[in-house]
């Protein structure tokens, strides 16, 4: 068995979930009101999430040379990972925008 046969699920998987995790991280700082620092989660989030979506690209260039790629559970679970980190930062951006509103809310009650 090849040794490196998982490595570029592995990479997948893990880089998807840095991806998610500053996501998560972004949510929260915004749920604190300190949407800088929700912004730059989103920039690193999105910064992990290219690397991700890399090793998806180069896992379907190789299928795609005439390298077949062996599908197994492994690289089933990167892809759900890939698609999960994706939607966490679709949600986070949506909710930030959210959480801007409730402060603009806030603050103009307020006055």
């Amino acid at each position: 068995m090849e040794d490196n046969k998982y490595l570029g699920a592995f990479e997948i998987i893990m880089n998807a979930g840095n991806s998610r995790a500053q996501s998560m991280k972004a949510v929260e700082a915004a749920r604190q009101f300190d949407f800088e620092a929700a912004e730059e989660y989103l920039v690193q989030a999105e910064l992990e999430m290219r690397k991700a979506h890399q090793g998806q690209t180069d896992i379907i260039t190789q299928e795609a040379k005439g390298e077949p790629v062996d599908v197994n559970i492994i690289l089933v679970h990167s892809q759900d990972h890939l698609t999960m980190a994706m939607m966490a930062q679709e949600n986070a951006a949506e909710m930030i925008h959210l959480y801007r509103m409730i402060s603009e809310l806030k603050n103009n009650q307020t006055k």
